[in-house]
């Protein structure tokens, strides 16, 4: 019952937007041009070189039709057809100069449109307006099955997330205490406080942060890698990789010639990570600060030299 009313108001929303693209329809299209040859036009402005089956398919255009659209374009020197390089039997469309002046026409009318019923819109609102079309567009063009991976800069907001992530993952997996949630928590305060020459991205997978990598500057030509982390739930995704190729890239684009991380022996999958983007062990010492029973850890420093291991994209 609950689906039917979703799909009920759906089809509610339809009905009040297609009168409000009627109104704007009527301010841009004009008997010369109706909607059809217009939004054809639109689309060959877009995706130069596409083809009629490609729009027909697009626009759900009847084949007939959509073939006496083009012959008339082409007939009105608004749009010209070369045979594609992809396929031999289909033609290539793309918009004459006249065309792409019929186009421009079109979108300033357009916009135009949209100005006039906006207008009284509050800025707020009309920043919620775009923020919920864009929500309609990523659900309907969203793949299922498929995660949405997105490795993005520090926000404000972003500090706690990383610290919680650390403190529940080490207690959960190694028992380690709280002196290790807020050794990370201290550090990261420091590192927003001064971050030129450092980064942090935080990785999300449909929306939820579920891990985080960042550079800090140690001096001029030498960098350090840090909270590098993914939850459990997020592993299989590549993330690891993705995660140390951004820091990597960052590294090599900021003109460090080294960069070392610390670690610790039991995280054997990041240890294979790192050996894979070039890091060697250099340095070996135990800490008994972090876990709650004072059990011995083994920290490790990894390091590579920029300047003579050439830097790799880990797939």
């Amino acid at each position: 019952m609950k689906r039917m009313h979703y799909l009920d108001e759906i089809r509610a929303f339809n009905r009040y937007y297609a009168n409000v693209l009627g109104k704007i329809d009527q301010e841009i299209y004009n008997p010369s041009l109706p909607l059809t040859e217009a939004r054809v036009v639109t689309e060959v402005h877009m995706n130069s070189g596409c083809t009629a089956t490609e729009i027909r398919e697009k626009l759900g255009i009847d084949r007939g039709y959509m073939s006496r659209i083009v012959q008339q374009l082409e007939n009105e020197d608004i749009l010209k057809k070369e045979q594609s390089t992809k396929d031999k039997r289909q033609y290539a469309l793309y918009l004459t100069n006249h065309g792409e002046k019929i186009y421009t026409d079109l979108a300033e009318k357009g916009r135009r449109g949209i100005e006039k019923i906006s207008e009284n819109i509050p800025d707020k609102e009309l920043s919620h307006l775009v923020a919920a079309m864009e929500t309609i567009q990523s659900i309907n063009s969203k793949t299922y099955g498929e995660k949405e991976v997105v490795i993005r800069p520090f926000q404000p907001g972003d500090a706690g997330f990383v610290a919680q992530l650390h403190g529940e993952f080490y207690k959960q997996e190694y028992n380690f205490g709280s002196i290790f949630e807020y050794y990370v928590l201290k550090g990261i305060s420091e590192f927003i406080l001064d971050i030129d020459g450092s980064q942090l991205w935080i990785a999300e997978v449909d929306g939820e942060k579920v891990g985080s990598i960042a550079v800090g500057k140690t001096s001029d030509s030498i960098a350090q890698i840090k909270w590098f982390i993914l939850n459990e739930n997020s592993q299989g995704l590549g993330l690891g990789k993705r995660l140390m190729n951004t820091a990597m890239n960052f590294c090599k684009e900021s003109g460090y010639k080294h960069v070392y991380l610390w670690t610790f022996s039991k995280l054997v999958a990041a240890r294979h990570l790192y050996n894979k983007f070039g890091f060697t062990l250099t340095e070996e010492k135990p800490n008994e600060e972090w876990s709650d029973k004072k059990e011995r850890i083994i920290e490790e420093r990894w390091d590579i030299d920029l300047t003579v291991t050439e830097l790799v994209t880990v797939q």
